[in-house]
């Protein structure tokens, strides 16, 4: 199928460079990948990720906010409330 149609964007030239720099790595243009997530969302009907806030925006939160959060999980780790990292993997890639 013949690639006729152009699409303009503007994106932060930092972004850019590091995106395009592992797509480089990985063999592939930005153009390439850009197709490939417009085939996804076609597949999808719709973005194929969640667009969602993060649980802890830490962007977003106020001083007094985040050092909360910091005083809560280091209550967690003196109160031994810790598992080791590598059962967390293993949840996380389901061994």
């Amino acid at each position: 199928m013949a690639k006729t149609d152009v699409i303009n964007a503007r994106i932060d030239p930092d972004v850019k460079s590091r995106a395009e720099g592992i797509l480089n790595a990985l063999g592939m243009t930005a153009s390439s990948a850009i197709s490939m997530f417009y085939k996804q969302i076609i597949l999808h009907n719709g973005l194929p990720f969640d667009v969602v806030l993060p649980p802890h925006n830490v962007g977003a939160m106020s001083a007094e906010q985040l050092d909360a959060e910091l005083a809560a999980g280091w209550a967690d780790v003196q109160a031994g409330r810790v598992r080791p990292a590598s059962d967390v993997f293993a949840d996380i890639l389901g061994e």
